[in-house]
This record gives structure tokens, C-alpha cells and sequence, in this order.
């Protein structure tokens, strides 16, 4: 009998330690697609249009150069990836549209920017009364101040946050940035794309040497109010390209 309870919670422990099933990309590509249709269910309707438009072209290159069977071979893959890039920037688009006027949702989108950027995960400045934040970063651009809030509200608060970062780092581009709809403002669907058009002006070493001073200058260590926290709500890139 006691074997038998041993036998039994043998199995038990390796059935508890099996590993979670890894996911397809094509379960992540559906994933994506419910999510996006949700949010706009044009979607389906304009991958369609894309991918028929694509095919439709090859063949009739096809016909011209008197090869139509193997011009629709080309364009059939040729019109999945351009759906594909369609889905990819929807998706993008509807993931912003979740996360828009929530605290942090400017942070949110900044963790999508790649190119040797890292943001830091607390706000440097924090209006806790109005949830407007200062969010900071540093790349080959130098030092990046993004604000969430509105414009009449939040500049103060930004401009002082220029100016500190701008005294311990006198030689280093500071660019400040405002986040929202207001006019003036970048959009947020637009945010990676403005921090990723920045200038180069330091080299790799440079930046760690920056980093490291910023450390050293210190933030807000203000937590974002508790609830839905639009920081870790990052979309996920490989899964909108089909990876």
C-alpha cells in the first residue's frame, strides 16, 4: 500500500513539474488578430484587400511576361507578408488605444523603443496630485524628458526636470518631449517613432557614462497609483510580425 501512495505522488510531482506548453506563432498571429479586431474590425476587411491586391498584381506581371503560374507562387507569400504588415500596424495602433489616458501609458510605449535606449522605470518627477509624470531615458542621442499630462499643467514641471538633468550633465543633448493630444504634442501612437529620429551625438562608452551619473542623480521614487499598470503592457513585436 505504501508503495502505491509513493508510486502515486511520483507521478503527481512530475505531472506538477512538466513545463508549460510553449506557444505557436500562430497562436501568438491569432492572438493579435483578436485583439486588433476588437479594436478596429476593419482589419479583416483591409489584409484581405492587401493580400488580394498583391496577388492580383503578380499575376498580371505574370501574364505579361507569360509566367502566370509561377508569379502566383511568388505573389501568394508576397501577399501573406503584406498583410502581415498590416496586422503588425494595427496592432500597434490598438495597443496604444488600451493603454491611452492611463497613468504610465507614455512609459508603456517607451519600452518598445529599441537602438540602445533604456528608460528607466519610476518617473524622475512626479505631480501626485495630478498623476502628471516625467519619464527619462538616455540613448545615442543623448538624455530624452518625456511628460504625460497637459501641456498648461506638466511644462513646469518638465522645464524644471530639464534644467536639473541639464546642470549635471552640461555637455550632454537633453531633449525635452511632450506626450498627449494637446497641440504641440506628440501623440502617443507617435512617441517611439520621435525618440527614434533623434540625432546621434554620443558614442556606447558615453552613454554608460551618462547612465551612470544619472543614477547618481536620482528620480521621484514616487510609485504610479495602484490598478491597471500601463508599464508593463508592452505589445509584443514578435508575435505582430508572426514570429
Amino acid at each position: 500500500m505504501a508503495r502505491s501512495n509513493s508510486g502515486d505522488s511520483t507521478r503527481a510531482g512530475a505531472a506538477g513539474s512538466k513545463k508549460p506548453k510553449k506557444q505557436r506563432w500562430y497562436h501568438q498571429v491569432w492572438a493579435v488578430y483578436k485583439m486588433t479586431h476588437k479594436q478596429d474590425p476593419s482589419v479583416t476587411w483591409i489584409m484581405l484587400g492587401v493580400f488580394v491586391a498583391i496577388v492580383l498584381l503578380a499575376e498580371v506581371i505574370g501574364l505579361l511576361w507569360g509566367h502566370p503560374i509561377y508569379m502566383l507562387i511568388v505573389g501568394i507569400p508576397f501577399g501573406l507578408l503584406g498583410a502581415m504588415f498590416v496586422l503588425s500596424r494595427k496592432a500597434e495602433k490598438a495597443a496604444y488605444t488600451q493603454i491611452q489616458g492611463q497613468p504610465g501609458a507614455a512609459r508603456a510605449a517607451l519600452g518598445t523603443v529599441r537602438g540602445g535606449w533604456t528608460f528607466e522605470d519610476e518617473p524622475v518627477a512626479v505631480d501626485p496630485r495630478n498623476q502628471d509624470f516625467v519619464f527619462r531615458g538616455v540613448g545615442r542621442a543623448g538624455v530624452v524628458l518625456v511628460s504625460e499630462g497637459p501641456a498648461h499643467r506638466v511644462r513646469k514641471l518638465l522645464d524644471k526636470e530639464t534644467k536639473r538633468t541639464a546642470r549635471v550633465l552640461p555637455n550632454v543633448p537633453v531633449t525635452a518631449i511632450q506626450c498627449g493630444d494637446e497641440e504641440g504634442q506628440v501623440p502617443l501612437t507617435k512617441l517611439t517613432r520621435s525618440v527614434t529620429k533623434l540625432k546621434k551625438r554620443l558614442t556606447k562608452s558615453e552613454v554608460n557614462e551618462v547612465g551612470k551619473r544619472l543614477k547618481a542623480l536620482g528620480g521621484a521614487r514616487l510609485p504610479i497609483p495602484k490598478g491597471i499598470d500601463p508599464t508593463r503592457m508592452r505589445p509584443d513585436r514578435k508575435a505582430m510580425r508572426g514570429r
